[in-house]
């Protein structure tokens, strides 16, 4: 067996929040390993995510606004722009420019450049990281083997390799929460019913259509339209939704972020998957029958003549209902899991590009999509991270409501901000009484004004953890986790995670007891934005 390695801090994660985290702690002059599952770091942030969620930009700051302005210094150079001019891609953002001179910003990036910055980032502060090491979730009983815990402190925990990592404190980086349910820490998966939280966009939202990911008109679920008898069609659930406003294990869909080019010198043809069947697609078909045409309203430009191509309409590439058992899954479920996410994906692709149903407008206009051939080149150009909106959120010192998460309180001790809507996915498609088609779960709701993050929302009740912070699957409740859940503000609680844990070690206490002041001073000094 590998013997032990040992930080002051250990971060369990290859994710945005995971690399901010350890930066941090280096620059605070402690110890740092980051034992990642991922080959690739930077999660969503490198894996397609390139159109930033940002909402109001003003509330970015630290590290996160960093990641940022390294973006813009790359796409100052000449050679960032290998397939278009940087004046022909201009300034196509998100109320501000992409381009943000003023404040020398780039919201709006490829992949790979990206993945360039994490790892300037980890050369730069000569960050420790292990790549392809997952924790061993082997349980006995109640508990899982590989996490050493001494009164209520984790001391050590092992991954499948049989290495072991040691530390002071942990933090828990990934969009799974995997340390953090190893370690005993109370958590959720699924929408929690309105009353949970006095909330009002939870739980089951029947006949709320808040963006245009809905069946706009009257569509046949059935083999045989208009004919129960004949069965449902392929991406349709038997099973009926729960009352308004009650809770469910229902999780809202995971999609690939796809990079595509229309470059013909840097696009690969989109791959038929193995066992494609273009009756997967029918229901796409019908809805194009009946007059649909936005398939390219979420083809949103990164430079490069490439996109972050995102869910959008009725039938998209959010595979919905297909992720209920993800969270808690086994390594090998969620891998398949995953694999049929890909297989939808491409299908769908393949179907656009090459099937009779499909409008000659859009087949037409999806010839000159493909794959690119410059980006996740070890993986068949197709983006490495699945879209883990939201998995476990853990039940900590303070949780995350919706009226925090829309402006209208003032939360205690705030360790950054957020500002985008609550948004949740749909999260399943099922049979309405009338006999027709629709989707369920698809919220977006603005806030009044951005608002700030407890410090207590990323830390576990002390009884359960004394030496665990989690700022990514943080404590809310799933409609507040909607506006949370963005990449900037994943990277804010990463840095903020990593204040508290070297502050903690310092003055020898619980990250639960550390004084607020202490930390807020830190926060302030390093550039974070706590309120308005």
């Amino acid at each position: 067996m590998a013997g032990v390695r040992r930080a002051d801090v250990v971060i369990y994660g290859g994710t945005s929040a995971a690399v901010m985290a350890a930066v941090q702690v280096k620059k605070m002059g402690k110890s740092v390993i980051i034992v990642s599952p991922d080959k690739h770091l930077g999660g969503l942030s490198s894996g397609g995510l390139g159109f930033t969620d940002t909402g109001n930009k003003e509330v970015i700051g630290g590290l996160s606004r960093e990641f940022y302005q390294r973006l813009y210094t790359h796409y100052q150079q000449d050679a960032s722009w290998a397939w278009q001019k940087q004046a022909d891609y201009g300034n196509k953002g998100q109320g501000t420019p992409a381009i943000d001179g003023s404040s020398r910003t780039m919201w709006i990036f490829e992949p790979h450049a990206a993945e360039q910055v994490f790892e300037a980032l980890v050369k730069e502060h000569n960050l420790t990281v292990y790549r392809d090491e997952w924790l061993d979730r082997t349980t006995a009983g109640r508990s899982v083997k590989s996490i050493q815990k001494k009164a209520g402190a984790i001391q050590s925990f092992r991954t499948l390799s049989g290495q072991a990592y040691a530390g002071r404190m942990f933090i828990d980086a990934t969009y799974e929460g995997d340390l953090m349910a190893a370690a005993g820490v109370s958590y959720h998966v699924g929408r929690e019913a309105n009353s949970v939280y006095g909330e009002t966009h939870n739980g089951v939202q029947v006949g709320v259509f808040q963006h245009g990911h809905y069946f706009k008109a009257n569509i046949s679920p059935y083999n045989v339209p208009g004919d129960p008898a004949s069965g449902l069609l392929p991406e349709v659930s038997a099973e009926k939704p729960g009352e308004n406003g009650s809770g469910d294990n229902k999780i809202q869909a995971y999609c690939f972020r796809m990079c595509l080019s229309n470059h013909p010198d840097n696009r690969v043809p989109f791959p038929k998957p193995a066992g494609y069947d273009p009756a997967r697609y029918e229901l796409l078909a019908r809805v194009f029958a009946a007059g649909w045409r936005e398939t390219f309203s979420k083809f949103d430009p990164i430079p490069n003549r490439k996109t972050d191509t995102n869910n959008h309409g009725p039938f998209s590439t959010d595979y919905i209902g297909k992720n209920y058992d993800y969270p808690e899954a086994t390594y090998e479920r969620r891998k398949q899991i995953i694999r049929d996410h890909e297989l939808y994906q491409k299908g769908l692709l393949y179907f656009l590009q090459n099937d009779a149903p499909v409008p000659a407008d859009v087949h037409e206009k999806m010839q000159q999509w493909g794959l690119p051939k410059d980006e996740f080149t070890d993986n068949g150009n197709w983006p490495h991270q699945l879209y883990i909106r939201e998995a476990r959120r853990m039940k900590g010192v303070f949780v995350m409501k919706e009226a925090d998460a829309l402006g209208k309180t003032n939360v205690p001790d705030p360790i950054g901000m957020g500002s985008y809507a609550l948004d949740a996915h749909n999260a399943q498609r099922f049979v309405k009484a009338d006999g027709y088609v629709q989707n369920e779960g698809d919220i977006g709701v603005h806030p009044d004004k951005p608002y700030s993050i407890a410090y207590g929302s990323i830390l576990p009740k002390e009884s359960e953890c004394t030496n665990l912070l989690v700022p990514v699957c943080m404590s809310s409740s799933h409609i507040a986790y909607g506006s949370i859940r963005m990449e900037p503000v994943f990277m804010i609680l990463g840095q903020s995670a990593a204040t508290a844990a070297v502050l903690s070690i310092n003055k020898k206490v619980s990250p639960q007891r550390l004084p607020y002041q202490e930390l807020k001073q830190v926060l302030l000094t390093d550039k974070q934005r706590l309120t308005l």
